[in-house]
This record gives C-alpha cells, sequence and structure tokens, in this order.
C-alpha cells in the first residue's frame, strides 16, 4: 500500500470504538451528512453543542442544543465530532482550543456526491494516488498531498494546520500574477476572487472573463464590477459545452449545478467564450463539476498553458482525478498542492503551471 499513507484507522471506526459519550459540535447541512454516516456505522450521538451566538433554547433533529460549557458541566470526558466548515482563523483557533481540551474529530464527507473517505478508499484508489504523488512538482506538495489524505481518513486536525499556506505565500510564488493577465474565474460568486487578485497586479490586468450561475450572487459580482475596463461578467456555469442545466440556488457559496432541481441556468464552456483566444490564467471552484469545466477549456489549455488553479476537496474522488486529467491534457504543466486556512480540507487546491 502507498507509504505516505499512514492512517489505516478511519475516524468512524474510532468513532463506532468510542466508549465515551460523542457531541456533534454545529447544526445545519453538515451535521446531517456526519449523523446519516452515524446511522450507518452504529454510532451514537449524546447530544449537540453550538457556539454560544447560536444557541437560543431550540433543538435539532430532537437534541436540544447546548452551549459547550454547559455540556462540560453535565459530562466530565466526552469525543467532540466538527461538523461545520472553518475559514477564518479566530473560529480556527477556537477549534483547536477545544481540540487541547477534548478528542475531537473532524469527519470528512464530500461536498458533493456520495461515498466516504476511507483507507479502503485509498487502496481501492492507490495506482492513481500514487501517480499523482510522484507526478507533484515539489517536496512540500507531496507533504501536502500526503497531510490531505491522511486528515480524510482520521478526522485528526493537526495534519492540516501542519501545512496551511497562506493566499500570499501561493500567489507571490506559485501564481506570480504579472500586469498583462487574462484572467478566466470560473464560479466567480461577488468579485472576490477577482479582487483577491487585483491586490496582487495592483489592479492592472488585460481583461476578465467572470461566471457566476447564481443570480443573487450574480448581482453582487455586477455591482462589483461595475465601471471595470474589459470585465465581462456572465450569469451562467461553467461547463463543458453550451447549454442549459438544472440548477440549485442557494445565493451563496453553495449553490451548484443540481440534476435533482426544476430551475435551469444557461452553462458556458470557456473554449465556447474565449473563442480560440488565449487565457493567461483560469481559476475554477465550481462545486464539484471541475472536471467538466477542464474539457470545457481543453483547447484553451492545450494551446496557451494557462496558468490554473483548481479546487480538490467537493468530491471524493477530485484529489486524484483532477491532477491526472490536467497532466493528461498538458504534460508540460508542473503540479502544486496547497491548503489554506479551513477545517475541514477545504481551500485544498491544485495550481499548475508551465
Amino acid at each position: 500500500m502507498l507509504s505516505f499513507i499512514t492512517e489505516k484507522q478511519s475516524c468512524w471506526e474510532r468513532l463506532k470504538a468510542e466508549k465515551r459519550p460523542i457531541f456533534i459540535y454545529g447544526m445545519g447541512d453538515g451535521a446531517m451528512k456526519i449523523m446519516s454516516a452515524f446511522r450507518k456505522w452504529g454510532i451514537t450521538v449524546s447530544g449537540i453543542f453550538a457556539s454560544d451566538d447560536f444557541v437560543r433554547g431550540h433543538s435539532f433533529e430532537g437534541f436540544q442544543v447546548h452551549r459547550l460549557s454547559e455540556v462540560e458541566e453535565m459530562v466530565d470526558d466526552f469525543v467532540v465530532v466538527l461538523a461545520f466548515a472553518a475559514g477564518y482563523q479566530e473560529i480556527v483557533d477556537r477549534i483547536h482550543d477545544i481540540a487541547s481540551r477534548h478528542t475531537l474529530y473532524v469527519p470528512d464527507v464530500p461536498v458533493v456526491g456520495g461515498g466516504l473517505f476511507t483507507y479502503e478508499y485509498c487502496a481501492e484508489n492507490a495506482e492513481k494516488l500514487q501517480q499523482v504523488y510522484d507526478s507533484l512538482a515539489d517536496d512540500y506538495s507531496r507533504k501536502v498531498y500526503a497531510n490531505i489524505i491522511n486528515f480524510k481518513i482520521s478526522g485528526k486536525i493537526e495534519y492540516l494546520s501542519a501545512v496551511t499556506s497562506s493566499k500570499a505565500e501561493i500567489y507571490r510564488k506559485l501564481i506570480r500574477p504579472g500586469l498583462n493577465e487574462v484572467y478566466v474565474d470560473l464560479g466567480a460568486y461577488n468579485g472576490d476572487t477577482i479582487k483577491e487578485l487585483m491586490e496582487f497586479t495592483h489592479g492592472k490586468y488585460v481583461s476578465i472573463h467572470a461566471l457566476e450561475p447564481d443570480r443573487k450572487n450574480f448581482k453582487k459580482l455586477a455591482k462589483f464590477v461595475d465601471g471595470m475596463n474589459h470585465v465581462y461578467a456572465y450569469n451562467c456555469a461553467a461547463w463543458c459545452t453550451d447549454t442549459e442545466l438544472p440548477f440549485s440556488a442557494k445565493a451563496g457559496r453553495q449553490s451548484a449545478i443540481s440534476f435533482a432541481s426544476d430551475n435551469f441556468v444557461q452553462a458556458r464552456s470557456v473554449d465556447s467564450i474565449l473563442a480560440g483566444k488565449p487565457a493567461t490564467l483560469i481559476k475554477m471552484d465550481v462545486e464539484g463539476f471541475e472536471r467538466e469545466a477542464i474539457w470545457g477549456a481543453a483547447l484553451t489549455i492545450a494551446h496557451y498553458s494557462p496558468k490554473l488553479m483548481v479546487s480538490l476537496y467537493h468530491r471524493n474522488e477530485d484529489i486524484f482525478e483532477i491532477p491526472l486529467l490536467i497532466k493528461k491534457l498538458k504534460p508540460e504543466y508542473k503540479l502544486y498542492i496547497r491548503h489554506q486556512l479551513y477545517i475541514p480540507a477545504w481551500e485544498t487546491n491544485l495550481y499548475a503551471v508551465v
């Protein structure tokens, strides 16, 4: 088996073997997914707690929602299972503080798609995981890759904190944006990643194409880019061809293509939008449909070798399928993986440069 995978026992197995009470920290979609996995594994939930600001004497899934301090008064020794995503230093610090006082796990449940990321899953895909590991361009990428996989199996947050890079470091050392970028932003949200890029290019660029399918997000994006020259905003999804797709609008970062929805949005491919013209930098954060977006940019990638920034964390298979696809389309790419501040392993991205 792969030498860089050291965690053999999943957090689900550890939790099933636990004799101490298990409390879930957080509510919402993440908690629902974890509770569903608990039912399959036969893991018992003892209760729910939330951050003080969210406790209003209410219940969640039949459990009274407590404060952590209340749980600590009731129970001497218990296990904490984190059920929400944290991307701000203050919240990450709070999670680490809880982990210093209690056994804490952060189970990895896919944002999109089914299945759980276990050692057995890695064994089934060992050849692909090894191919990606061997193709990475530097030792630090290999360390990040190993840590992310070991985290996804074990749910132990120390694997993430050991390989967290700052946005500035990634831009300056890997992306190195210049003043003449033709930037394609897939999943442009409210313009936050355009703003990010502008900070490193002092507001200079040649042109920007920004795609955002959610109408409410698109309104914010259009307002942000209003008055900017050579910026083209499209209220559409990124896809492998030009078509229409069913879409679940949630007016936030979780809006996504959903084949269960009867609401449709326009979808475009990068190759169609650019119509043979070059791109120098493409960002893809399209909620689990990165592979389709990559295929839609295949000609642009093959002809112009744009720098790529691609999310690797929406589906279980993204961690190996996306790097292998990009390497297949353009073998000359050097592949790097970095993880930015986030618990769980969201904001783990692939950076491809020639």
